[in-house]
């Protein structure tokens, strides 16, 4: 246990000393919060009004549209024909032609532009010519604009979990964010640092510097020791990163203050429209603050729990998966050499990202539940489901197994990893493979 330890040591503080460890730490929460940054000032300064000539045969659309910050309609009284040439030279981004039966017939509407209109104009231009054939055919049936305007309303349910603690709160989004967040980190964390080992075990052999290590110690040990080392170097990474990346998102949102509703839209709009981004507008238009409601669900979920488990599935796929890279370091020559091994690796972590998808509209669903228990891809699928609520029973099965599962891989890359380390110039089969896992000796 005390060379197990001082592997570890080593191998931790050899890269926790390295500049691109410091540089990545320091970069990481920079470039998380630069890049959201980036995003929010890259939708309100790219805020370019369209200028939209309308041709209106039917004459029953003029002046009904209203301008916003992305359109703005002219309704222009000459002949098409005319139009078509002169939109251009008035500086007009799209000429719209409403037919006379544009009642009866909605998709003879024609849209005439100088290079191809974005889908998101066109699908502003679609959606007010529609909802104006609405106001219009709901009118002819009798039905007045008062009336229109009283029938629409916004439902904003509160969402309450139930439980024998009795009644909290709950937020459907931020559940799912969370779960979402977690589950990409634990998958972006078991590749970058699965293959810091698999490449420390490749420059130890290929360097010789491995034959002088084996001479002091098992080759187990040494497997060990480079895993749980580089397990605890991502930690420090992972902590340091959260520290920093709250402390500059608290900086940054004192020093913006409130983003403004036209900011707010800009953004929607770039993003083709996120669901419930109608809500959010009318919460904020009724003097309600949404991101106030998300602290208070945050506050409503289990965070220690949440925690906790991020920490163990983390470890856990982590030292599951780390074992077969160190394996495969082992028994190649060159980086070239792992693709065929890395494929096998890597379909269990990929089906893990599939299966997260479908956990998240589905969390208590038979696939998410059974995927939640294989330790290939438990990691990720359980901590989507656990900011939803998971059964104790449920979870302890899938940590239990999770255990056997390092354990079994642990143990099948340890017989692999103590044949390879010393193999040299021999191009290297699964076939081959099979056979070092059962050498005597």
């Amino acid at each position: 246990m005390h060379t197990i330890f001082l592997i570890i040591k080593r191998e931790y503080l050899v890269r926790v000393r390295k500049k691109s460890f410091i540089i990545m730490t320091i970069l990481g929460p920079l470039l998380i919060f630069g890049f959201y940054a980036i995003i929010g000032w890259a939708a309100v300064s790219s805020i370019n009004q369209k200028k939209i000539a309308v041709i209106d045969e039917s004459g029953r659309f003029d002046g009904k549209f209203k301008n916003d910050d992305e359109t703005a309609y002219s309704f222009l009284k000459v002949p098409l024909a005319t139009a078509k040439k002169t939109f251009v030279k008035n500086d007009y981004n799209a000429l719209v032609f409403i037919p006379k039966d544009v009642i009866e017939q909605p998709k003879t509407v024609q849209i005439f532009a100088e290079k191809s209109v974005s889908l998101s104009l066109q699908s502003n231009i679609e959606r007010d010519i529609a909802k104006e054939i609405e106001t219009i055919k709901l009118g002819e049936a009798g039905i007045t604009q008062k009336i229109i305007q009283d029938a629409k309303v916004n439902v904003d349910a509160q969402t309450i979990s139930l439980s024998d603690a009795g009644e909290k709160s709950s937020n459907g989004i931020v559940t799912t964010i969370i779960s979402g967040f977690c589950a990409i980190l634990i998958y972006i964390s078991v590749l970058i640092y699965g293959t810091q080992v698999m490449r420390g075990v490749m420059e130890e052999k290929t360097s010789r510097i491995v034959e002088v290590i084996i001479s002091s110690v098992k080759p187990f040990q040494l497997m060990m020791g480079k895993i749980i080392g580089v397990a605890l170097v991502g930690l420090t990474q992972f902590m340091l990163w959260i520290v920093l990346t709250a402390g500059l998102f608290t900086i940054g949102t004192r020093l913006i203050g409130q983003p403004k509703e036209k900011a707010t839209s800009a953004m929607d709009s770039r993003m083709g429209g996120m669901p419930g981004q109608a809500d959010v507008q009318q919460k904020m238009a009724n003097g309600n603050n949404p991101v106030a409601d998300v602290m208070k669900a945050i506050d409503t979920l289990n965070i220690p729990l949440i925690i906790g488990c991020f920490l163990f599935y983390f470890l856990g796929g982590y030292l599951l998966y780390s074992a077969l890279f160190g394996a495969v370091g082992a028994a190649v020559d060159s980086e070239t050499e792992t693709q065929q091994f890395m494929f096998p690796i890597m379909m269990p972590i990929i089906a893990a990202i599939a299966f997260a998808q479908i956990a998240v509209r589905d969390p208590d669903g038979p696939l998410a539940v059974w995927t939640s228990m294989i330790p290939f891809t438990s990691p990720v699928v359980m901590m989507v489901r656990i900011p939803f609520g998971v059964p104790g029973w449920q979870l302890a099965i899938s940590m239990g197994l999770l255990v056997v599962g390092f354990i079994g891989t642990t143990w099948l890359a340890a017989r692999i990893y103590r044949v390879g380390i010393l193999m040299y110039g021999k191009k290297t089969s699964f076939r081959e493979l099979s056979k070092w896992v059962f050498y005597k000796g």
